[in-house]
């Protein structure tokens, strides 16, 4: 019984080391990460930008409704004003 009460007391020093260095690595690493900010302006969405999901891009819009202006891209579901109507009245030429 002895053997696991000092190893329980070890696996609590050691725990308190572990909390110390990351304690002490982290407060390094953001202060290497505030050297950086300064040195190049970075600002927060450069650093905190969320990518994409699927790595797609948004996509162009290929129609237009003439009487709102409102565009849609030709991707998901067809907004109301284009729904079963022919869609080449609203395909952008340009």
């Amino acid at each position: 019984m002895e053997r696991y009460k000092d190893l329980l007391a070890q696996k609590e020093q050691l725990e308190k080391l572990i909390a110390e260095a990351h304690k002490i690595e982290a407060a390094a690493a953001l202060q290497r990460v505030r050297e950086a900010v300064a040195q190049f302006g970075f600002t927060p969405e450069d650093i905190f930008r969320k990518p994409r999901r699927n790595g797609r891009r948004a996509a162009a819009p290929k129609y237009r409704n003439p009487e709102t202006g409102e565009t849609w891209s030709g991707r998901g579901r067809a907004p109301r004003w284009i729904k079963d109507q022919d869609l080449e009245r609203f395909r952008i030429t340009e």
